[in-house]
């Protein structure tokens, strides 16, 4: 590992909006009073890298609490670090692995889940590993209230059409979806919000899907 990485795990460690592996179970179903100081609707990024999406929806919403949630802490470092010198109190990130979210997050604890570019995971073999996977959705319905939202824009093509998959088969109802973000009707000031890989991947002309759907209702 190289000096500036191992710079940045250390930095991370002493920033006050990073929570690190188990010291999160502490907030589960807590979030908002123990860890913001507030009742704010809790928003998840997962995935989140360098926390573009996290900072940037903060900024949009101070009356929203979000956490960006990816196992790399020095990725975490740049949005977190960003969030502290710009003064955004309603952000934090917590350093697990995604698998692990049931133990850091209480049932009906999250209003919204974002997924932006995740690793699509194209081997057959790595499917479980996929962040749309069964497993993972049955995750995500737990920790999501009845009317949760769930977001995911990836440029893959292939994640996105298994991703589509996976929705039809729960019968999860959709309620925007394209395959062309930005020739769409759709792009606005919150779908706009560019992180590092998107805008690699619009300076080759790559198309950005985009969809938004829920769990069924129980009942």
């Amino acid at each position: 590992m190289g000096k500036d990485k191992l710079r940045r795990f250390a930095e991370v460690a002493t920033f006050k909006n990073v929570v690190q592996l188990d010291a999160g179970k502490d907030f589960k179903g807590q979030w908002a009073k123990d860890f913001f100081g507030n009742n704010q609707p809790i928003v998840l990024e997962l995935a989140c890298g360098k926390g573009e999406y996290t900072v940037n929806l903060a900024k949009l919403f101070p009356d929203i609490n979000f956490i960006g949630v990816d196992f790399k802490g020095n990725r975490i470092w740049r949005g977190a670090k960003t969030a502290l010198e710009e003064g955004i109190h309603n952000v934090g990130f917590l350093r697990i692995q995604i698998e692990s979210i049931l133990e850091h997050f209480a049932e009906n604890e999250v209003a919204e889940i974002w997924i932006t570019f995740p690793d699509p995971q194209p081997q057959d073999s790595r499917e479980k590993k996929r962040l749309t996977s069964p497993r993972f959705m049955q995750k995500y319905k737990i920790i999501l209230q009845d009317d949760g939202i769930m977001h995911l824009k990836t440029d893959n093509d292939e994640f996105y059409a298994y991703t589509l998959e996976q929705i039809a088969a729960g019968k999860m109802p959709i309620t925007k979806e394209t395959t062309d973000l930005y020739a769409s009707a759709l792009v606005d000031d919150v779908l706009s919000i560019k992180t590092y890989y998107e805008k690699k991947y619009l300076a080759d002309d790559k198309n950005i899907n985009y969809v938004q759907w829920q769990f069924p209702q129980q009942g």
